[in-house]
């Protein structure tokens, strides 16, 4: 290597760095026996804030739900801890079949005809979705409607930045006018999106289908607990963060990703299916029966190249909707709303408080609301509180604050919040 480079030894290529710099003292202090190195980090530990028992009302992207105690049961088991993600045809049976229960229950919450065993998280998901919906439709363009998480904008462009694909913000007027390139490969839209606001996907997926592209929809799957799924409207492509499922925040991943799509679409699909099938003695087993993203496979005619352990988390997920079946996604869905607008209805009543509502347009948990103070100071007064504010979203909406309500909220929680939003509101009003 040092011959290719054009050196002939190593420290030439450090020469830029001070000498004084190069190998600096660690300056370790004196070693410690283990129960002193234990004593002294259960010191350390006991200067953090234990946010799981705050009242929070940040939402944003990561929610706050109740995690029964059979996910951890099943996570903990020593089959599924140390299994990686099942890319090779020879994977355990118990790791491949949790992947195929992941992949049912997700396809079942959508309404569609096939999931996939995971992505690495809902941004990237989301990417990926744009990049089949160009190579479905072998057009170049894809066009994510202004109202999604400018999160998802950015991974989108990060993706397709040298794949020869254009990403392009749209409006909604432009979107239901028909104004929308020809070269357009899809409509991607975030429902409920950045502001909480569900979008009318009907209209959404009319529009892209009138223009010859493909209609694609990221989503918060508590959602569909109680609102229509994607499946529904004939929506080509669905993916969302898999996170609200069963998995803890854990100060922001690992998550899995959820990708859905039509049966038609499948050879474009990015990611692994794994299938079910029988052996020659009639016996039920699992196999990957489809991984076209495989690099070692297709190599440069792969999808894509995921290539992480979202294994573990799909079996978070999984175990979480089995758990709750359909009755139960429901009543957490149907919790969320209700709180979350008591909680907006209260706010709105408060002088110099003002949620910001879409006329023709509802909300699920989150909502905008505008403050009479800067939002960083509102989260700094509620924290000194012991609460966990909203998120501060004033590059969107001036002084705004996006608040989020979950099943996990009780009412006194949103009292408390709203006396104190009470006692900021009065003090900048006099």
């Amino acid at each position: 290597m040092l011959a290719t480079i054009g050196v002939d030894q190593f420290d030439e290529l450090i020469t830029d760095i001070p000498e004084e710099h190069r190998n600096p003292p660690l300056r370790l202090p004196d070693s410690a026996s283990e129960l002193e190195v234990t004593s002294r980090m259960q010191a350390l530990a006991a200067l953090n804030q234990d946010a799981g028992t705050q009242p929070s009302f940040l939402g944003g992207g990561a929610y706050r739900h109740f995690i029964p105690a059979t996910v951890g049961a099943v996570l903990q088991r020593g089959e599924f801890v140390t299994s990686y993600t099942p890319y090779q045809p020879e994977a355990a049976q118990g790791v491949l079949q949790s992947g195929f229960e992941f992949q049912s229950a997700v396809a079942q919450i959508f309404d569609m005809e096939v999931a996939n065993a995971g992505m690495y998280d809902g941004p990237t998901a989301f990417a990926e979705a744009g990049l089949m919906a160009a190579r479905v439709s072998r057009r170049n363009r894809i066009l994510i409607l202004d109202t999604a998480d400018r999160r998802l904008f950015e991974v989108a462009e990060a993706y397709t930045r040298y794949q020869q694909v254009e990403v392009e913000a749209i409006s909604r007027e432009r979107v239901m006018n028909g104004d929308i390139p020809d070269d357009a490969a899809c409509i991607a839209f975030q429902s409920p999106n950045f502001l909480g606001r569900i979008e009318d996907v009907q209209a959404l997926t009319d529009a892209a289908h009138d223009a010859g592209a493909l209609s694609v929809m990221h989503t918060y799957p508590i959602t569909l607990g109680m609102f229509k799924p994607p499946g529904a409207f004939g929506v080509d492509i669905a993916t969302a963060e898999g996170q609200p499922l069963g998995v803890p925040l854990t100060f922001g991943g690992a998550y899995v990703g959820l990708f859905t799509t039509k049966q038609r679409y499948i050879r474009q699909l990015p990611g692994r299916i794994i299938g079910k099938t029988t052996d020659t003695m009639g016996r039920t087993g699992y196999t990957l029966t489809l991984q076209t993203r495989e690099q070692h496979i297709r190599r440069e005619r792969a999808t894509s190249n995921i290539c992480t352990s979202t294994q573990l988390i799909g079996l978070m997920v999984a175990v979480y909707c089995a758990t709750m079946g359909p009755s139960g996604l429901r009543q957490v869905a149907e919790l969320s709303y209700h709180k979350a607008h008591y909680l907006a209805n209260a706010i709105d009543a408060l002088p110099s408080w003002k949620v910001i509502r879409a006329e023709g347009s509802t909300f699920f948990n989150e909502f905008p609301v505008q403050c009479p103070i800067a939002p960083a100071e509102v989260n700094r007064r509620l924290a000194e509180r012991g609460i966990i504010g909203g998120l501060d979203v004033g590059h969107v909406v001036p002084n705004g604050m996006l608040f989020c309500a979950t099943e996990m909220n009780s009412r006194s929680e949103a009292d408390r919040l709203i006396a104190s939003l009470k006692d900021m509101g009065y003090g900048a009003a006099a």
